[in-house]
């Protein structure tokens, strides 16, 4: 789990804002408790400051840091040097077969395959990229967690280029794919996408890669090196790691293993916010600093809310989904002044999302994290809960539009605070 970095930037963050709203002593609060023990977080671990006294801004998670939920056993990131050179989990033996689904079979003029001895490496991909190569800033994660798995700055080839090497004439209409498995079909990981998706790109998305690098650097295996599937607007499970084939099918429906599990497999990231430092006892009318994080889902972030009631008064009948607390707006932090993690601390040209200065073109990005905090006024002794939540820009407050667990996290998370005299 990426909290190394990902609390560093949060507390530099934080520290700015409540310095600036003039609160002292917000560093004595502590980590609220997630929804779940899987989603909570690791315990603070001491962050060393930069020469001029600050904490450092990793908002790209180096790739180390990444939370890993990988698959197999052995986990294919796992597997001795000389057996990853055999099965083609090397940049120099890797190989990718495109070719039609043998079930449902689209018509392709030119298959990608061992076979025929021309199924593409990785210096083909490359050479690709010197005129096709996309980069893209990400949050990864998962869709039945809240807590993101890391941020990535992805670097790849759009897998329609692929696919037109392959010639397809008709009966296209969804791609799958998927990833080494350790030769057991038992293991087999495999997720899919319509072909429209692969082909076009909605809603100034960028489009699904072919990817190679992270933040700069080689894809290294623990992230689905050499090459894996990044699809910018969704979940952890269609981004395939180790890819090895691509089947293009007139099959119509989702093939992915995730389907198989009980899983919403079409449903884009969700904007939701939870919290990350909240205090679990104040002094009464003392002000109380909380703060968190936002997931910026599909439909984007317009804010985030946050509401603070007493428990010893009864809660509104029919209420699930709190809409009758009294939420105020949060304060979105800004961006980073610098971009730790990458080469140079720089974005790179042409990265989506970016202009040419490497400023983003609006904050918060879509599809990845932003980050939060709020001052709340001092309360009578008693105990309270506080909850926080996300209004996209539809405007939909969280957990709405797709308040179902299956279709990615959408819980409101309860915190207890107790006041005291």
């Amino acid at each position: 789990m990426p909290q190394f970095d990902f609390l560093a930037e949060h507390r530099e963050l934080t520290r700015r804002f409540f310095l600036k709203a003039g609160v002292l002593g917000f560093a004595s609060t502590s980590f609220a408790t997630p929804l779940s023990a899987a989603e909570s977080p690791a315990p603070e671990k001491p962050v060393k400051r930069d020469k001029a006294g600050a904490y450092p801004e990793p908002y790209f998670t180096a790739s180390e840091q990444f939370r890993d939920v990988s698959r197999g056993k052995p986990v294919p990131h796992s597997l001795p040097d000389e057996k990853k050179r055999e099965v083609g989990l090397t940049r120099e033996t890797w190989q990718l077969e495109v070719l039609a689904d043998p079930d449902h079979p689209a018509k392709l003029g030119k298959p990608l395959t061992k076979k025929d001895g021309n199924a593409l490496n990785f210096e083909a991909l490359l050479k690709l990229g010197e005129q096709h190569a996309v980069r893209f800033p990400k949050v990864m994660t998962c869709l039945n967690l809240g807590c993101p798995l890391g941020m990535g700055l992805w670097e790849g080839v759009p897998l329609r280029d692929v696919i037109w090497l392959t010639q397809p004439r008709e009966n296209l209409r969804r791609v799958f794919y998927d990833g080494y498995h350790n030769d057991d079909p038992k293991q087999l990981f495999r997720s899919s996408l319509p072909i429209g998706r692969v082909l076009e790109d909605p809603f100034d998305l960028p489009p699904v890669i072919l990817c190679y690098k992270v933040n700069g650097d080689w894809l290294d295996a623990e992230r689905g090196g050499p090459v894996r599937i990044v699809v910018p607007e969704a979940y952890g499970f269609k981004s395939i790691k180790w890819l090895t084939h691509v089947f293009l099918t007139n099959l119509a429906a989702a093939n992915d293993t995730y389907a198989e599990q009980n899983n919403d497999v079409d449903s884009p990231l969700k904007t939701f916010a939870a919290s990350l430092v909240v205090p679990r006892e104040v002094k009464a009318g003392e002000a109380i600093t909380v703060s968190g994080y936002a997931q910026v889902g599909i439909s984007g972030l317009s804010k985030v809310q946050v509401a603070i009631e007493s428990n010893a008064e009864p809660s509104p009948d029919n209420d699930p989904y709190y809409t009758k607390m009294a939420w105020t707006d949060a304060q979105l932090l800004p961006a980073p002044t610098s971009w730790t993690g990458l080469p140079n601390g720089k974005i790179p040209a042409d990265t989506h999302g970016f202009n040419a200065a490497g400023v983003p073109n609006s904050w918060p990005l879509r599809l990845t994290n932003a980050h939060w905090a709020a001052v709340l006024p001092g309360l009578p002794a008693g105990e309270y809960t506080f909850r926080c939540r996300s209004v996209d820009e539809k405007p939909q407050a969280q957990p709405m539009p797709r308040p179902f667990r299956k279709s990615g996290h959408a819980t409101i998370e309860s915190v207890v605070i107790t006041v005291k005299d």
